[in-house]
């Protein structure tokens, strides 16, 4: 299909630049997969058609509103590089960006609907309503649940009852918005905490599972998904009436509160629930094997906070035997000490976003790019890349934000994260990285100073790049190629036309499954089978401990934020891993996550690896993508984090 990309021409994009696109074919990744995750993640509607948008337009319009909208003072040369740039593959806005740059979400909600993630610590009744805030927004929230900041919440009152009635004079009508969702949440926990008094709750006014919501787009769920997790949130903190919250109390509100953001809808729901390391409750709480656990469990990364490899106790590693989800390690001291690993930066994080890439201060946000080092060509373009993206992210820290605790951490610390992926494709470029971070640094500089802005805390990432690898064909962060030839399960809303077009093309369709075995007629699972080439490392060629290095060089060179990671082992690995962490802790890891590479007990893996056979027999049923118009008429929705959970977990 030819486009017309004229109505797309501006100052910085003049129609001339544009046209020279109308029939190329970027190049996605994964022999069409890319190209589905695309359609399916950050393609709107173009208005006044019955499609969704293709690449040139929505990079045509990303690169437009990072201009107008963001003020990223691109000169046109600039602007047109970056168009090249982003449609080439060679590096990419962030994903919340894809999708929220020119709309008039931007105009009403700011800096919030640019960005994806946050982190806030759980000191007071009004952060749960922050959390569910940004949820609502279709972020991800990292939140802790150590005793340090749980403590100072207060009691729990006695006698309190909150009560459903589907009537128009009950104490509460909750609005029909995502205020009102998150107003009643906090006249609920208002009760139990400060008030002690009982109420009565209306959702006469939400609107019915189906219905479409306006700005970030999607469905409405219907007003059952809240009234149950009212209930179970009441259920949670009434069994410590007169008492204070447990740390497991917190970790199971947050939980229910992701859960009622995710069911019935496409958004996605992501967390990660930072604790203490000898923390009784909190360790066993997703140990599968023990049975009676909350589904709503599955709704975060859980994580512990260890200032030391002595920390690491040995509830911890039960874990590990594929009987429940692994803990990951996240190391506070080391990330507020140093940048990139020797370079003494200090910071004032207290914790990390969910993929644990990103360090942040409590009400602080992700603020997020990235750079398929796969494809970049030279050490030059590779600084091109930066330097162009390190624009827009900047600006974005300068805009206005909703809650008054964001804005003032966030102009104050002016905190990005330039990523890079396809790591593991791409050995012989790593040594560009180190050169490439200095040039980032003496720009910041310069370009700080001239727009009276504070210099940036931190500047590089290293993510785990579920979602925006996928369109490129790279291998995810700095994780190996999961095997030579594997299938890649990607979520979608059971609502979304797109699944009836897998369905179509050949793809294998099924419901979600719960950690119970239940199914979640909410949402498909839609299986791509993928394969990565010669030039990719792959987790068979590489042990725990050869990955643990390359994040520790990866540190080094490149990432002054964290590098997030999901290490690939086997269980006869436990050994080696402990004796590195050991040897290794204190020095060289901000964030780590552990995952077994096969009977890991995730019934729908994101990665599940095949034969060469197997792979042939699946990809003969698939119809080229040119059987099938993609995205016409489909209900799209822009999502992060790999559709809201951390890409590689």
């Amino acid at each position: 299909m030819k486009l017309n990309l004229s109505k797309y021409a501006s100052d910085v994009l003049p129609y001339e630049f544009l046209k020279q696109y109308e029939e190329k074919l970027p190049p996605f990744g994964f022999s069409g997969l890319g190209y589905v995750v695309y359609k399916r993640t950050y393609a709107r509607k173009v208005e006044g058609t019955n499609r969704s948008e293709e690449w040139a337009e929505t990079v045509a319009r990303c690169v437009n509103a990072a201009q107008t909208q963001v003020n990223a003072k691109y000169t046109p040369e600039e602007a047109q590089r970056l168009f090249d740039l982003v449609f080439n593959l060679k590096c990419n806005f962030a994903g919340r960006m894809l999708w929220q740059l020119g709309t008039s979400t931007v105009d009403r909600f700011g800096a919030n609907s640019l960005l994806n993630c946050w982190y806030t610590s759980m000191k007071k009744p009004e952060d749960f309503g922050f959390l569910f805030n940004q949820l609502m927004l279709g972020g991800g929230v990292g939140f802790s649940v150590k005793r340090e900041d749980v403590h100072e919440l207060p009691k729990i009152k006695k006698g309190v009852t909150i009560t459903h009635k589907p009537t128009k004079d009950a104490d509460f009508i909750v609005p029909d918005s995502r205020e009102g969702w998150v107003k009643l949440l906090e006249h609920v926990l208002n009760s139990y905490f400060v008030t002690g008094k009982s109420f009565s709750f209306s959702t006469i006014l939400v609107r019915g599972s189906g219905e479409p919501i306006h700005g970030f787009g999607g469905t409405a769920s219907g007003p059952r998904i809240l009234i149950e997790g009212m209930e179970k949130i009441c259920k949670v903190v009434r069994e410590r009436e007169g008492k204070k919250l447990r740390s497991i109390d917190v970790l199971d509100i947050a939980n229910i509160i992701g859960s009622i953001v995710v069911a019935g809808n496409v958004r996605r729901s992501a967390e990660i629930a930072v604790g203490d390391p000898d923390d009784f409750h909190f360790l066993r709480a997703k140990r599968w094997d023990i049975g009676n656990i909350p589904n709503w469990r599955a709704m975060s990364n859980n994580t512990i906070s260890a200032d030391s490899y002595d920390q690491i106790s040995n509830v911890v590693w039960d874990g590990f035997e594929g009987n429940g989800e692994p803990y990951g390690f996240f190391n506070l001291p080391l990330a507020k000490k140093y940048g990139r690993l020797g370079d003494e930066r200090k910071d004032d994080c207290e914790g990390v976003n969910p993929c644990a890439e990103i360090t942040l201060s409590d009400k602080e946000c992700c603020n997020l790019s990235e750079i398929y080092l796969n494809n970049v060509v030279s050490k030059e373009e590779l600084i091109e890349c930066a330097t162009l993206l390190y624009k827009v992210q900047k600006a974005i820290c300068a805009m206005p934000f909703i809650h008054q605790e964001t804005n003032d951490i966030v102009h104050k610390n002016m905190r990005i994260g330039v990523g890079i992926t396809g790591i593991c494709q791409s050995s012989s470029k790593l040594e560009w990285l180190s050169d490439a971070y200095k040039a980032l640094r003496k720009f910041d500089k310069s370009w700080s100073k001239e727009n009276g802005w504070n210099e940036s805390i931190r500047l590089t990432t290293t993510k785990p790049s579920g979602t925006l690898s996928l369109l490129a064909g790279s291998s995810p962060g700095v994780h190996p190629g999961y095997s030579r030839h594997f299938i890649r399960r990607v979520r979608m809303s059971s609502a979304d036309t797109l699944v009836g077009t897998c369905r179509e093309l050949g793809y294998g369709v099924e419901y979600a499954k719960n950690f119970d075995g239940t199914e979640d007629h909410s949402t498909c699972v839609v299986s791509f089978p993928c394969s990565f080439g010669e030039d990719t490392t792959l987790a068979k060629d590489m042990t725990a401990v050869d990955q643990l290095e390359l994040v520790k060089k990866i540190q080094t060179l490149w990432s002054d934020n964290a590098v997030s990671v999901t290490v690939y082992y086997r269980k006869e690995e436990l050994p080696s891993i402990k004796e590195w962490l050991k040897e290794n802790y204190a020095t060289s890891l901000k964030s780590v996550s552990f995952l077994l590479h096969s009977e890991h007990g995730f019934a729908q893996a994101p990665y599940e690896e095949i034969t060469e056979e197997e792979w042939k027999k699946m990809t003969a049923k698939v119809k080229p993508l040119t059987d099938v118009i993609i995205g016409e008429g489909a209900d799209l929705e822009g999502l992060g984090c790999d559709q809201g959970v951390c890409p590689i977990k």
